[in-house]
């Protein structure tokens, strides 16, 4: 997907397009006499010109123009010139200032050289000595040519705007779904009502606690989302008994991670860090957990976090056969837990969530 800078490039372009006044020209050339010329004959045609004696004088009128945002619209170099030459100079106007038009100026001896300059960038070339009316030709089509490509680029920069705003919205869409899938399950188990979201909260406020990257932050929210999917394939009788599960109908309803797992999977492709949250949640560190029976490093550090949230929350919520454990409560046996059933670091980042404030059963 593009970043953010599509729009930014898009931005800079339209500013160009739309910068007031008449266009900019530079003049680069170690001969005075010829620079003059090139002047006159440029301001008469509405250029407002600048001039420089070799290529250092016209990287600092450059960067003197970016800084006061009166940007160049052609640059006119020679080719042969003390300290930096007409070559370098164009290579770092491409790198730099690749909207310029730049327009070469050489000798007849020199026409192989600006002809290569060609594949490096400039829009045309001029040989020694010129006619005037050549000159008007030869400028006329640089920024022609320099008109057609910002129209290109900045289609080509919408274009990427657009399929980033179409993913966006599509992206969006799958969020909405995958909740509204979660949302169905808490209709057929009531007392998990809101159950989902806040494993999602206290997940992402661990995974930040941790300081995880922004994506798997990401994947981890969804997870979290739509990690007890996998209860619509489990009996009513067993999701809404009002007192504690027999062992056979614990491991009935301990199936719900691989159910989850099996239906997200073709949907989920791109999210494997949420589909390890849907599938091992339930795993334990000292490997006594399900449907794998993943140990210590062995469980996904995605699935560790959603163990620590999803028990937490279970933990500090009502039901129909007991009261909720309070906050101290629910951290004491978090913490008497460790090593043998949850992450000793997911813990310690539960914690500092915690005092931090990102964490209360306010939430």
């Amino acid at each position: 997907m593009p970043s953010v800078g599509a729009e930014d490039a898009l931005a800079a372009l339209e500013a160009i397009a739309q910068q007031a006044g008449p266009p900019r020209a530079l003049v680069v050339d170690d001969e005075p006499r010829l620079r003059q010329v090139l002047v006159r004959l440029m301001s008469r045609d509405g250029f407002e010109c600048v001039d420089a004696a070799n290529g250092a004088e016209a990287l600092a009128q450059l960067e003197r123009a970016q800084v006061e945002g009166r940007a160049f619209s052609l640059i006119m170099s020679d080719l042969r010139m003390p300290e930096i030459d007409g070559v370098e100079l164009l290579r770092r106007v491409r790198a730099q200032w690749p909207e310029i038009a730049v327009v070469m100026i050489t000798a007849v001896s020199d026409v192989e050289t600006a002809v290569s300059c060609l594949s490096l960038g400039a829009m045309d070339y001029l040989t020694k000595p010129f006619h005037l009316e050549e000159v008007r030709a030869r400028v006329r089509q640089a920024l022609e040519r320099r008109r057609l490509l910002l129209e290109n680029r900045g289609y080509q920069q919408r274009l990427e705007v657009r399929v980033a705003e179409q993913a966006r919205s599509l992206e969006q869409l799958f969020l909405t779904s995958m909740q509204s899938l979660a949302d169905a399950l808490e209709v057929k188990d009531p007392y998990t009502r809101g159950h989902s979201v806040r494993v999602s909260f206290y997940a992402v406020a661990i995974a930040n606690a941790l300081d995880l990257d922004v994506d798997t932050v990401r994947q981890i929210e969804l997870g979290g989302h739509v990690h007890d999917i996998g209860k619509i394939g489990v009996r009513e009788s067993v999701l809404n008994k009002a007192g504690p599960l027999t062992d056979e109908e614990y491991a009935h309803i301990m199936i719900h991670p691989v159910v989850g797992w099996r239906l997200l999977g073709p949907l989920l492709k791109d999210m494997p860090r949420a589909l390890h949250v849907v599938r091992s949640h339930h795993e334990r560190m000292d490997g006594r957990g399900v449907p794998d029976g993943l140990a210590g490093d062995e469980i996904p550090l995605e699935a560790r976090i959603a163990a620590v949230a999803d028990s937490f929350d279970a933990m500090t919520s009502d039901r129909p056969y007991r009261r909720g454990l309070s906050m101290d409560a629910a951290r004491a046996e978090l913490r008497r837990c460790v090593g043998f059933q949850y992450d000793p670091i997911v813990v310690a980042a539960f914690d500092a969530a915690v005092a931090a404030g990102e964490i209360s059963l306010g939430d």
